[in-house]
């Protein structure tokens, strides 16, 4: 049976947009920093090939699931899942993992705005000449100044937060369609500027090699992180693809659509390391890991090397536009639910979830200064206790939130999404959804979305609560 639903909400102008809206969501924190360096640690290219294994049977089977359950319901996930489940004569109760999603999503946003704010510190600091000619131990005092300072990352979390909730309030094609038809071509031009220059510092052989130097050898330490980082790169296990799969063309690919946006977060991840580890290499750093060190590593590269200061400007603009793409992608799939359940304006529903997230993630402002002591899920010689003040162990509110999205809630979401796509909907469903004209290729699709992905998902939910 044909589907003829429309979402309530909007449609994206074409793939092409859909393709932007799901490649800004992926692209984030960890693609300028943590993908680069993963790959220089495990083994380079040979890291670089498993990777393309795992995002080709775990993180793009999901998205290619979320997608077309998001196509297919043209609601905000949670109602998808709910009138798709009862469609195909399933329980309803399968909406509760989109629900799942959608909080696991609001907490995430909640402190991915706190340390996405950070990048707006740094454009005003690199942008002032402030790290020009700074030295290791003032490159790290500067940044302990400002996760020390809670009224700046304060000041910075909010004006974040209203940037994410003025493109949002403004409805899928006049605030996401136009915004992300800025961000994204931005963000590939200030990219391609810093590979430019990093060509130019002399070291580019370097940070060439420190990548892709094919080292067997490593491969087997990093399977497992290969595999997880296939997962959370694509923004799967959320929701985020699902809403954005609603408001999809019905004639576009979705398939080749999403292999897209996968060789698209992945060329984007290496094209930054060329970019940047030459210029670290320049400076006569070691490359590190983290996103700490994104903002203590590359401000003395940047701080001692000529024209630093203008590619400094340039790169954490990068950042902030990336992790702003971002976190859009994290406050829709809300919005879109609570727009369909209350009948209140998108502005009302998009105000009252992001002063939600701002509270939450006030949380993790104090992690880092006056709540530092603050610990939860302390396990110690007197027991288990959820909160103790000063206990030594345990986790800040900043950690514990991190923990429980990115080790139990995406995995779960991510599965859920999987076995409902696979084992809920009729094959005739999936078959429309897919167009795939070749039976062969439709029953690889098949079986990557309904046994090889939910294995490697419960592989990676297994290997990150074992951390």
């Amino acid at each position: 049976m044909a589907n003829d639903k429309v979402s309530i909400h909007g449609a994206w102008a074409s793939r092409w947009v859909f393709i932007l809206a799901a490649t800004g969501s992926a692209v984030g924190l960890g693609n300028i920093w943590k993908f680069p360096y993963m790959t220089g640690v495990y083994g380079g290219g040979a890291f670089v090939v498993m990777y393309l294994i795992c995002i080709a049977l775990v993180g793009v089977p999901i998205m290619l699931a979320e997608t077309l359950i998001g196509r297919r319901g043209r609601q905000s996930p949670v109602n998808a899942m709910k009138s798709l489940a009862i469609e195909a004569g399933a329980s309803r109760h399968w909406s509760l993992a989109a629900l799942m999603g959608m909080v696991a999503a609001l907490l995430i946003l909640s402190f991915y705005s706190v340390v996405a704010g950070w990048s707006l510190e740094y454009i005003l600091g690199m942008g002032s000449g402030r790290f020009e000619g700074i030295s290791g131990e003032g490159a790290g005092a500067a940044f302990g100044g400002l996760t020390g300072d809670p009224w700046r990352l304060t000041l910075w979390h909010t004006l974040f937060m209203f940037l994410t909730a003025l493109v949002i309030a403004r409805g899928v094609v006049a605030g996401l369609e136009r915004s992300l038809r800025i961000m994204m071509p931005l963000l590939f031009v200030l990219l391609l500027v810093l590979l430019g220059y990093s060509l130019t510092t002399g070291y580019f052989r370097q940070g060439f090699d420190f990548l892709f130097h094919f080292d067997p050898s490593k491969v087997q330490g990093g399977i497992l992180a290969a595999m997880g980082h296939a997962f959370f790169t694509l923004s799967v296990g959320v929701g985020s693809i699902m809403v954005y799969g609603a408001y999809m063309p019905k004639n576009a690919s979705i398939g080749g659509t999403v292999m897209a946006v996968g060789l698209l977060d992945t060329l984007v991840a290496l094209t930054a390391g060329l970019a940047l580890f030459p210029i670290v290499f320049a400076a006569g750093l070691e490359p590190g890991a983290g996103p700490g060190l994104m903002f203590v590593t590359l401000p003395i590269a940047f701080g001692n090397i000529a024209f630093g200061q203008v590619m400094g400007l340039v790169f954490f603009i990068l950042v902030a536009v990336a992790a702003w793409s971002s976190s859009i992608s994290m406050l829709e799939p809300a919005v879109a639910y609570f727009v369909e359940r209350s009948g209140r304006s998108r502005a009302q529903v998009t105000a009252v979830l992001a002063l939600l997230c701002w509270v939450v993630g006030m949380g993790t402002v104090l992690s880092f200064n006056v709540g530092a002591e603050a610990k939860f899920f302390v396990f110690g010689e007197e027991g288990f206790r959820l909160f103790q003040w000063g206990a030594e162990g345990g986790k800040t509110f900043f950690d514990s939130i991190d923990y429980l999205t990115s080790r139990i809630l995406l995995p779960l979401g991510g599965l859920a999404f999987a076995l409902f796509a696979g084992w809920v909907l009729s094959r005739e469903a999936l078959r429309e959804e897919l167009a795939a004209k070749s039976p062969l290729l439709f029953n690889l699709a098949l079986w990557l979305i309904r046994v090889v992905a939910p294995i490697g998902v419960l592989v990676v939910f297994v290997a990150e609560l074992s951390k």
